[in-house]
C-alpha cells in the first residue's frame, strides 16, 4: 500500500497547474534537474489495519530544492504544496485514504545559493475493499 499511496501521491502533484514552475516531480531527488525540484525524501510505514481490514500508517517527508538567497522566497509554493498533498482524493486502486495530517516543516540553507525544505505528512489508509 505504501508504494501505491507514493505513486499516487506524485502523480497528484505532478498534474497540478499551481505547481507548474516545479522542474521535476520525482519519487525520489531527481538525478539531474536544476532546482525547483520536489521529491520524497523519506517515508516509512506501521500497522494501523482494524480486525477485518488491512491499514498502515504512512509518513512521507517531501523535498523541495530551490535556488535562493531570501529565506521565505518558497513561502507561497510551499503552501501550494501543503495545499495540494491535503487535497488528495479519498479512493484509489491500491488503497483507500481515510486521513492526512500536516507534521513538520524544516528548511535549510545550503551551498551554492540553494534552499532546502521538508515538509512531512502523516497519511492512515486501508486495503481496498474487495
Amino acid at each position: 500500500m505504501e508504494n501505491s499511496l507514493r505513486s499516487e501521491l506524485i502523480e497528484w502533484l505532478r498534474t497540478d497547474p499551481a505547481l507548474a514552475s516545479i522542474n521535476a516531480i520525482e519519487e525520489e531527488a531527481p538525478v539531474s534537474a536544476s532546482a525547483p525540484w520536489l521529491g520524497i525524501a523519506a517515508s516509512a510505514s506501521t500497522d494501523w489495519g482494524t480486525k477485518d481490514r488491512p491499514g498502515r500508517e504512512v509518513r512521507i517527508a517531501l523535498e523541495l530544492e530551490s535556488r535562493t538567497d531570501e529565506p521565505d522566497a518558497d513561502g507561497a509554493l510551499l503552501g501550494q504544496i501543503e495545499r495540494r498533498v491535503l487535497d488528495l482524493p479519498p479512493f484509489h486502486t491500491g488503497f483507500e485514504l481515510a486521513s492526512i495530517r500536516f507534521l513538520r516543516a524544516r528548511s535549510e540553507e545550503r551551498d551554492a545559493n540553494l534552499r532546502g525544505a521538508l515538509l512531512e505528512f502523516r497519511f492512515r489508509i486501508f486495503a481496498p475493499l474487495p
